[in-house]
Parts: structure tokens; sequence; C-alpha cells
């Protein structure tokens, strides 16, 4: 059953990096817009 644990954790690491990866760009995104004026972006 180590297998089911390695798998599990993989993917639970994978899952957080995209998730990081996404905060990180939309925070740029919005700093972007609020520098351009347009907040609402």
């Amino acid at each position: 059953m180590w297998y089911f644990a390695w798998i599990l954790g993989v993917s639970m690491a994978v899952l957080l990096a995209s998730m990081a990866a996404t905060m990180c760009d939309a925070k740029d995104c919005a700093l972007d817009a609020a520098e351009r004026g347009n907040p609402k972006i």
C-alpha cells in the first residue's frame, strides 16, 4: 500500500504547486491592472 501514499503525496504536491503558481500569476496581473488604472481586471 506504499504506492497509494506515494501517489497521494505526489498528487497533493502537484496540486499545491499549481495553486501557488496560479495565485502568484493572479496577483501579478492584479498589480499590473492597478498600475494601468483598471482595477476591475
